[in-house]
């Protein structure tokens, strides 16, 4: 029994041994640690708890030409509540707690005060230094938590933490919205103006140390960042957004009446080749509405159809081949070559026309017999006229995207077939986009300059200009200047004798221009089903200052021509744009001498002409308080304006009006008005004086410019 306790005493000595070895050997780690190895791990320590983080730039904003924004970065708060803080006493936590939560309810919403309040008591009896309150907070939503009780004692002593973030907003919505762009989020790209000039609108993101807390949250550990983000610079595209919302309006309103696909509608600044406009919609059936969702205009090459027809025929004239006045043989409409037809929409005419007749009207036939007559022997050779306009090469648009023009060359024996000569004559067999169609014909209002699309003009920080970007020209001389002044004469046929001249019947300037009807491959095949519709010109035909095309996509409401899908569009933004920026007669000048500008009128609408003086920066003695009306006058560079008295109860002379703001007087008279010319009125059919009988007819015969 003593032999048994003795051996027990034994292994509790050697246990008790052993504990204390492995005490004294962890204490001699703790002496070696925290002598020798102690800056090696408060440095560690150091690392694990404080880290750097990058602090996102606003993104620079995208102006229109005026100014007006486009796109701009709005900020967008993330908010986090330290509900532990030390500073924040007890008894204030919870006497204040329930006007917190119904503050934020109220502000913020989503949750209702019982569960808010029921979350913030939790977070502080859990010791949550970073309770989240809203991960996107806007800043007026932001001024008014921070009034809440607690919050409103400041950033420590209240406990509230913010973290700035930004969102991309645009203000006009959709308008423009694809070519002003957006962030691929998915591909981590931006696309659009965003993606060209993103290096520009970037800016450089800053930094800020943060220390971590409890739950794994990181708060900043210093008031100041370490360095501040750089935000990005400012966008100055060349798009109005006026004409823009013309331009969209205009051609969502062909979409709807013809039921049809897709389309585009764009702008361009004759001698600067700036955009001022390029809408393009497509039919979203998910939404049952057009959105702006592909730059249709940039990125889809097509077989343009009729369009090319000019481009066709100025190769023949610049190379001698054919004049205006030969005639041609196109029997009943129709034409064989090597067994496929070419057909006319109708016999035209007698079925012998001139040269000049078969671009006005159009004729498939005819445009195939000149070009397969001209150049049968040497196909080469107007391919490569082709060549020689710029028209088988992309624009170089900085916007990503853009279709390659695809025009083949009879070198190519794989592709290039015995009816490709006269195919190619009307605009198939060939590829092209519509801006590049629309850069063609400018260049033909440019007197034969070709410019590139230009969607931005110059580059801010601050208000302050950094970089200009100049009108570039791809090509200095598509064809010779005698056959650029043929062309026009030919575009201006179109509006005035061939297939244009039923919706351009009336306008107060002239428009030159083509329609362009061509059907849709739809597997290797055409059919009578798919088509496009367009229309491409200039305006004012006689001193071009805008070029426009339009392109409607099948239509499928039972018409497909692009005389009655496509133009009726084309005439209202042209309308619209000429009533608004072409009401003065100014001089050609780039320096306009203010003392010789004149106006095409005697009677303006009173805000019309106010706002024109004021654009232009005259000096005006306004003498017209509420009368509607005025009179006006330009003397050495001051401008006059006063009161053109009108009487509700007789005809106004309106002799020398403008005829849209004839026509909206009388009409609001209740006078039954019509046209008849172009121009300004030259004479009225019923005496000024006479008295008004609602609903009498009043005929207004135009001068012709």
């Amino acid at each position: 029994m003593l032999d048994t306790k003795k051996d027990i005493l034994w292994r509790v000595y050697l246990v008790y041994l052993g504990i204390l070895l492995f005490a004294l050997g962890i204490a001699a780690k703790l002496v070696f640690i925290q002598f020798k190895e102690r800056d090696k791990w408060v440095e560690k320590a150091e690392t694990q708890e404080i880290k750097e983080f990058s602090l996102e730039a606003s993104r620079g904003n995208i102006l229109d030409a005026k100014g007006n924004l486009l796109a701009t970065s709005i900020p967008i708060f993330e908010i986090r509540f330290d509900a532990a803080s030390p500073l924040i006493p007890k008894d204030l936590f919870y006497s204040k707690i329930d006007s917190v939560a119904d503050g934020i309810s109220r502000i913020i919403g989503g949750k209702s005060k019982a569960r808010i309040k029921k979350e913030l008591v939790k977070a502080r009896k859990s010791g949550n230094r970073y309770f989240l309150i809203n991960r996107r907070t806007t800043y007026q939503q932001l001024k008014q938590i921070r009034q809440l009780p607690i919050f409103r004692r400041g950033k420590y002593s209240g406990g509230l933490i913010t973290h700035r973030k930004t969102k991309r907003e645009h203000p006009y919505k959709e308008l423009a919205a694809r070519t002003i762009g957006y962030e691929n989020a998915k591909e981590n790209l931006y696309v659009g103006i965003e993606g060209a000039f993103t290096d520009y609108l970037s800016g450089k993101d800053g930094k800020q140390l943060r220390r971590r807390i409890n739950h794994g949250d990181w708060i900043p550990l210093y008031d100041e960042n370490e360095v501040e983000p750089q935000n990005g610079l400012d966008i100055v595209t060349t798009i109005d957004v006026n004409i823009q919302d013309v331009a969209e309006n205009a051609l969502l309103r062909q979409l709807l009446n013809h039921k049809a696909f897709q389309g585009c509608a764009v702008v361009m600044e004759v001698g600067t080749g700036d955009i001022k406009a390029i809408a393009n919609l497509r039919y979203d059936s998910t939404d049952k509405k057009y959105k702006e969702t592909y730059n249709y205009a940039v990125g889809e090459s097509i077989e343009p159809g009729s369009t090319f027809k000019l481009a066709s025929l100025l190769a023949a004239l610049d190379d001698g081949k054919v004049k205006l006045t030969d005639s041609l043989v196109t029997g009943q409409g129709y034409k064989m070559y090597y067994g496929r037809t070419v057909r006319d929409v109708h016999k035209i005419g007698n079925g012998r026309i001139t040269v000049r007749d078969a671009f006005e009207q159009s004729s498939n036939v005819g445009m195939s017999i000149i070009i397969t007559n001209a150049y049968k022997g040497n196909p080469s050779g107007f391919v490569d006229k082709l060549y020689s306009m710029s028209l088988n090469k992309p624009l170089g648009l900085e916007i990503k995207g853009e279709g390659i023009p695809y025009i083949k060359h009879p070198s190519n024996k794989k592709t290039w077939y015995g009816t490709s000569l006269a195919w190619m004559s009307f605009g198939y067999e060939l590829q092209i986009t519509p801006l590049q169609t629309l850069a063609f014909y400018n260049a033909i209002a440019n007197n034969g300059e070709m410019l590139k699309p230009r969607f931005v003009s110059m580059i801010k920080k601050d208000g302050l200009i950094r970089e200009r970007f100049e009108p570039v020209t791809i090509n200095k001389q598509v064809v010779k200047p005698s056959t650029v002044k043929l062309a026009r004469s030919l575009m201006e046929g179109v509006v005035e004798r061939g297939t244009g001249k039923h919706t351009f019947k009336n306008t107060p300037y002239k428009v030159a221009g083509k329609t362009g009807t061509a059907q849709i491959s739809v597997g290797g095949s055409y059919n009578k089903k798919n088509y496009n519709a367009s229309f491409v010109g200039y305006f004012p035909a006689d001193n071009p200052k805008y070029s426009c095309i339009v392109v409607v996509n099948n239509p499928s409401g039972g018409r497909y021509y692009g005389g009655s899908v496509a133009a009726p569009a084309f005439r209202e933004i042209s309308d619209k744009i000429y009533s608004t920026y072409l009401a003065l007669d100014l001089p050609d000048d780039s320096i306009v001498d203010k003392s010789k500008i004149k106006f095409k009128t005697s009677v303006y609408w009173h805000d019309d002409i106010k706002t024109i003086y004021d654009f232009l920066g005259l000096d005006s003695k306004d003498f017209v308080h509420d009368e509607d009306w005025a009179t006006t006058k330009v003397d050495n560079g001051i401008a006059s304006i006063d009161a053109a008295l009108i009487s509700d109860n007789y005809v106004p002379d309106v002799r020398s009006m403008k005829a849209r703001d004839a026509v909206y007087m009388l009409e609001n008279m209740g006078l039954d008005v019509s046209l008849f010319g172009k121009g300004t009125i030259k004479s009225q059919s019923v005496r000024p004086g006479t008295k008004i009988t609602k609903g009498r007819k009043i005929k207004l015969m135009l001068s012709t410019y």
